[in-house]
This record gives C-alpha cells, sequence and structure tokens, in this order.
C-alpha cells in the first residue's frame, strides 16, 4: 500500500465477530431480520419521502421550477445508481466480504483503503466534467426545455448545484456497503431518511420564502442547494457509523493494486448492465421532458407511491440477500443457496402482489388525499392517479429483478444481467416510440412494466439453463395461493371504495378516514383471504423469523 499522504482515521471499539460462511460454527443470519432491519428504516424514510413530495406538490405544483427540479434531482441520484449503489457495490460487497473472511480484517481494510484513495479521485473528476458538461447534458435529456422561456437555464443551474450530491452519497455508499458485508445493515439504511429530512427542512424555510413574496425558482433554487447539503450531513453520519464499527480506513495516494485491478474488471460489465437500467430512465425521461409541462414532475410524484414497496421490498431483500448469498456459494452450499433464493422470491411476492393490487384498486383515492392541493390541481390528480395504476401493475416485477440479479452477482457473474438488461433496454425504446405519441405520459409508465417482466423473465430462464435456480413445485403453489388470496383482497376494495373515496377529497381529519378505511379493509381482507388459502404460514413465518431460513438451508 502507499504511503499515506493524509490520514482519515475512523478509529473506534474493536470490531465485533464476523459472521463467517457456511460450517456448524456459522452465527445464524436471518434473511428475514436482515431483510427486516433494512426494510423497516427504509419504510420509515418512504413515509417521510410521501410527506417531502406532498409538501412540494402544493408548493411548486407541477409547473416550471417543479420540472426542473426533477430532473436537476434525477441526474446525481441516477448516477449515484449506476456508480454507488448499483456497479460498484455488486462488485465491491463480495470481494470484500470474501477478503473478509478468507484473509482477516487487515487484508479486507487495506483492501478498502486501496478501493477509496482512487474511488474519491474518479468521483471528483466525473463530477467536475459533468458540472462543465452541463447545458449538453440537459439539452440532451431535455430538449424540449428550451421551448419554454427560462426553463432551460433554471434547469441548468439547478442540475450544477445538486450534483456535487454524487461524490459525497457515493463515498457513502461504499462505506455503507463495507458495513454490509460486516453484517451492520441499518446506517446505510438510514441514508435515504436523512436527505428526506434535509429537504424537509428546506421545503418548511421555501414555504416562509413564498410567504415573503419569493417566486417559484427562487424556491427550487434553494431546495437543490439542500440536496447537496444532504449528502455532506449522510457522510458525516457514515464516517462516525464506520468508527462505531471499529473500521480504521486511511485516505492513501491512489495505487492500481492487483486486487483494485480485479474490482475495476468487475465493475465495467456491471457498470454496463447497470448503465443500461440508467438509460432506460433517461429514455423516460426524455420522452417524459418532450410532454406538456408537468409531466416529468406527474411522472416522478406517481413513482413516488410504488417505491415504498419496491424501497421496503426490493432493496431490502436485495441488499440482504446478496451477502447470505455469496457466503454460501463461497462455501460451496449451492442447495443453500438456492432455498435461499426461493425465500426471497416467495417474502417479494407475498408482499408485493397485494401491493400492487391495492395500489391500481386505490390510486385514484390515494392520490386525491395525498397530494391534490395547493398548486397541485384535481386535474394533476386525475392524471396522476392514471399514471400509478399503470406503474404499480409491474410492482412484482420490479422488486423480483432486485432479488433475482444477486444469483449472478454473488457468483462474480456481472455480465449476464447486462445483457438481459441491454435486450429490455431496446424493448423499451421501441415501445415507447409506439405507445408515448398515442397514450401519452401513460403510455410510457406501461412501457417500463413491460420491460421490467422481459427482465425477469431472462433472469429466470438463464438461471433455469445454468442449474442455479428453478421454480419448483412447491414455491409455484405457494404463488398460487398468494395471487387467490390477492384476488380476494381485491374484490373486498372494488366494493368499499366507492364508500371511501369522497372522504379522501375532505379535509385532513377526513381524508385520513378515508386513507385508513382502505388500508385497513384490504389489509384486514388479504390476511384472512392469506391465512384461507394457505398463502400465509404461520408456521414457516416463524421459521423464517428464528433460524433465517427453512430447513435445509445454511447460514451466513
Amino acid at each position: 500500500m502507499g504511503s499515506p499522504t493524509r490520514s482519515l482515521k475512523l478509529d473506534g471499539p474493536p470490531p465485533a465477530p464476523l459472521p463467517q460462511a457456511g460450517g456448524e460454527q456459522a452465527n445464524p443470519m436471518s434473511l428475514a431480520k436482515n431483510a427486516g432491519t433494512v426494510g423497516g428504516l427504509t419504510a420509515l424514510s418512504r413515509v417521510f419521502g410521501f410527506l417531502r413530495d406532498m409538501l412540494m406538490a402544493r408548493l411548486l405544483g407541477a409547473g416550471l421550477a417543479a420540472d426542473a427540479f426533477q430532473l436537476a434531482f434525477v441526474l446525481p441520484n441516477t448516477f449515484r445508481r449506476l456508480f454507488a449503489e448499483g456497479a460498484f457495490s455488486v462488485a465491491f460487497v463480495p470481494m470484500y466480504a470474501r477478503t473478509l473472511t478468507a484473509e482477516g480484517e487487515a487484508a479486507a481494510t487495506r483492501f478498502a483503503a486501496q478501493v477509496l484513495a482512487i474511488f474519491v479521485w474518479v468521483l471528483a473528476a466525473f463530477s467536475v466534467l459533468a458540472m462543465l458538461a452541463m447545458p449538453l447534458i440537459v439539452g440532451l435529456l431535455a430538449h424540449d426545455f428550451g421551448h419554454v422561456p427560462g426553463k432551460f437555464a433554471l434547469t441548468v443551474t439547478m442540475a450544477r448545484v445538486t450534483f456535487p450530491y454524487l461524490g459525497l452519497i457515493s463515498v457513502v455508499a461504499m462505506l455503507s456497503g463495507l458495513l454490509n458485508a460486516r453484517g451492520r445493515f441499518a446506517p446505510g439504511a438510514l441514508m435515504p431518511l436523512i436527505l428526506n429530512l434535509v429537504l424537509l427542512t428546506a421545503i418548511g424555510a421555501g414555504a416562509l420564502l413564498q410567504r415573503a413574496g419569493a417566486d417559484d425558482r427562487e424556491i427550487g433554487l434553494a431546495l437543490a442547494f439542500a440536496v447537496s447539503l444532504a449528502g455532506v450531513v449522510q457522510l458525516g453520519f457514515m464516517i462516525w457509523s464506520v468508527r462505531r464499527a471499529g473500521v480504521v480506513l486511511r485516505l492513501t495516494l491512489p495505487r492500481v493494486t492487483p486486487e483494485v485491478r480485479g474490482l475495476a474488471l468487475k465493475i465495467l460489465p456491471a457498470t454496463a448492465g447497470a448503465g443500461i437500467y440508467q438509460a432506460s430512465q433517461f429514455v423516460d425521461t426524455v420522452f417524459a421532458t418532450g410532454l406538456p409541462q408537468g409531466s416529468l414532475t406527474l411522472l416522478k410524484y406517481a413513482d413516488r407511491l410504488e417505491q415504498l414497496p419496491i424501497g421496503v421490498i426490493g432493496m431490502a431483500l436485495g441488499t440482504a440477500i446478496l451477502p447470505m448469498l455469496s457466503g454460501h456459494i463461497h462455501a460451496g452450499e449451492e442447495a443453500a443457496g438456492r432455498k435461499l433464493q426461493a425465500d426471497a422470491i416467495e417474502l417479494a411476492t407475498l408482499l408485493t402482489l397485494p401491493a400492487a393490487a391495492a395500489l391500481a384498486i386505490c390510486a385514484p383515492a390515494f392520490v386525491s388525499a395525498l397530494f391534490v392541493g395547493g398548486r397541485f390541481t384535481a386535474g394533476d390528480g386525475v392524471l396522476m392517479s392514471r399514471i400509478v395504476i399503470a406503474l404499480v401493475s409491474g410492482l412484482p416485477a420490479y422488486v423480483l429483478v432486485k432479488v433475482l440479479q444477486p444469483a449472478f452477482f454473488s457468483r462474480g457473474d456481472t455480465g449476464t444481467p447486462m445483457w438481459i438488461a441491454g435486450a429490455a433496454l431496446l424493448a423499451n425504446i421501441a415501445l415507447n416510440l409506439f405507445v408515448v405519441p398515442r397514450f401519452g405520459i401513460v403510455g410510457l409508465a406501461a412501457a417500463t412494466v413491460v420491460t421490467a417482466v422481459l427482465n425477469v423473465a431472462g433472469l429466470i430462464v438463464v438461471l433455469g439453463i445454468r442449474g442455479w435456480f428453478t421454480i419448483d413445485a412447491p414455491l409455484l403453489l405457494r404463488l398460487t395461493r398468494q395471487l387467490a388470496a390477492t384476488g380476494a383482497m381485491a374484490l373486498v376494495l372494488f366494493a368499499v371504495l366507492p364508500l371511501l373515496q369522497p372522504l379522501c377529497a375532505g379535509g385532513v381529519i377526513s381524508r385520513l378516514g378515508g386513507l385508513g378505511g382502505l388500508v385497513g379493509a384490504g389489509l384486514a381482507a388479504f390476511l384472512a383471504a392469506a391465512l384461507l388459502t394457505g398463502a400465509l404460514d404461520k408456521r414457516r413465518l416463524t421459521q423464517l423469523r428464528r433460524r433465517g431460513l427453512p430447513a435445509g438451508a445454511g447460514q451466513d
């Protein structure tokens, strides 16, 4: 390792015992427990995210400043998902975990420090170049913004202000991956909550500015500054969390070691694969910015409704399963790995199937209760509810992609998901060219669903061909029971919706009552139907909670 020019010492108490892969002496790690930790904190963050978007909708509506902020917010977050939480994490976490298990604490810390030394400079260079090229980037993504006076310039300014968030949150993601590999999932799961709290504070300040006479553009710019400020707060918290875990990292001169070179070789195809997914998001953005003003904002707000289950379920399971599955694979426990994969799929569909049905059926009521008000009109709500119905129909597929991809990543295969995602991207572009001119923003949302379904199908087919995982008869039976329970819940919601929907357009108490009635009726109906059909097996859930995996599955 190169001689340090300065040190970032993250001192603290001795590290906790590390989970070892396989063997009778292994410490049991529960998929349900780890996913629950991530999912619970993510759920809390999503609640604050709902509140953030609700208040922002009332503050800015769905106009010029709102569209400009949405695009400025999308850019650093898209690259964050591409580099930091996407390609980097799926390559770094298994390598760090393997080094930690096979070579010990010192080797793993040395590897992390070597990666950090290069990662920081790559991020800095990329951020500076992107900020300089921001007019070109915005022009490529939102050419039609130039047709509205002042909209293009405002978007460029906001994007430059928000882009430093990429570098900050990327370092946060690396440190979070380091902690995940050591079985500490809570600090990383808290990051979105911190972002939402900072933005909520900024929205409150924006409301005061609005009362003082500030226009929407000034308020939007203040929100853009708050995004980068949130990155500073998140990095500070993560450094403190790493110190508490007892990890000592020293920032050294950049040096391409064999370990770093090996990581880069894994990141490149993973970046291409994640880049294909993010390119799909950019394609959607390009089509949305070419539609009537406010379309991009409505799409992002609709996406917020479906992101709650995606974040809570998909991110939680995907984050928890990767290090556990890697441990099984490297220990030669293929049967345990397949069992873990089946459990993750069952948990994912058990939660996403009823969530998708409930959101689709109740979309008009939810949108009216949560978003309509202030500068967000009833007409905006009608269009947004149609977008929600289209988007949430693909909810199980969105989550299953996150659950299936670790089966490849844990085996060091980052290329196959790339090719599958590439084929799905081509399908997405073709579909958008056909449906957007005919059905507008709703057609764009529907094309996203079809793309996700194709991605899932491709992953399952390849896993089956390679013998890594197949959907067997017991799993298929459990999925069928889940569908039956979801259908029963849907019938109940269709029956009570006409009675409760009018409440969702009233005052605050009325809206809360309408939402509570719909959620309560749907939840009670699904639980009853799931117990009757066997979709919810209490003994099996107890087994998952206590032992992490059903009989026959190994432990991390």
